[in-house]
C-alpha cells in the first residue's frame, strides 16, 4: 500500500511539471531588450557569407533592424528587398514605402532562395 502511494506521488509530480514544460508562456518580444542593432545590408551579408556562424549568433533572438521599406501589406514589411518582419496586429495605415525605419523582431531564419532574413513578432520602433 505504501508503495502506491509513493508511486502516486511520483507520478502526479512527474505530470506536473511536464504540464509546466509543455505549456511555458510565449516570449514577448516587443517588451524584450534588443541583443543586436543592425542595418538590413549587414545582417543578410552575414547569413550570405557564413550561414551556419550567423544562424548560432542571430536565430531566436531579439534584433533591432534598421532600414528602407520596400514592400508592406496588412501584416508585413520587406526592408530593402532583403528581411522580411511578420507583425501580429495589422499596420495598414502606419508606414509608407521608400521611408526609413527601425523594427524590432525575433529571427526566425534564413530564405536562401529570396535572401531573405525573416523576422517574427515584430514591432515598429520609429
Amino acid at each position: 500500500m505504501r508503495n502506491r502511494i509513493i508511486i502516486l506521488i511520483i507520478l502526479v509530480i512527474g505530470i506536473i511539471i511536464g504540464y509546466n514544460y509543455i505549456y511555458q508562456d510565449h516570449r514577448d518580444i516587443e517588451s524584450e531588450v534588443a541583443k543586436y542593432e543592425i542595418t538590413s545590408e549587414d545582417i543578410t551579408s552575414s547569413f550570405s557569407k557564413n550561414p551556419t556562424e550567423a544562424e548560432t549568433k542571430y536565430l531566436n533572438t531579439t534584433i533591432e533592424v534598421a532600414g528602407k521599406i520596400s514592400e508592406s501589406d496588412n501584416t508585413s514589411i520587406t526592408l530593402d528587398d532583403k528581411v522580411f518582419c511578420q507583425f501580429t496586429n495589422n499596420i495598414q495605415n502606419a508606414v509608407k514605402v521608400d521611408s526609413k525605419i527601425r523594427i524590432k523582431g525575433r529571427v526566425i531564419g534564413y530564405d536562401d532562395l529570396l535572401e531573405q532574413v525573416k523576422l517574427d513578432q515584430c514591432s515598429i520602433l520609429n
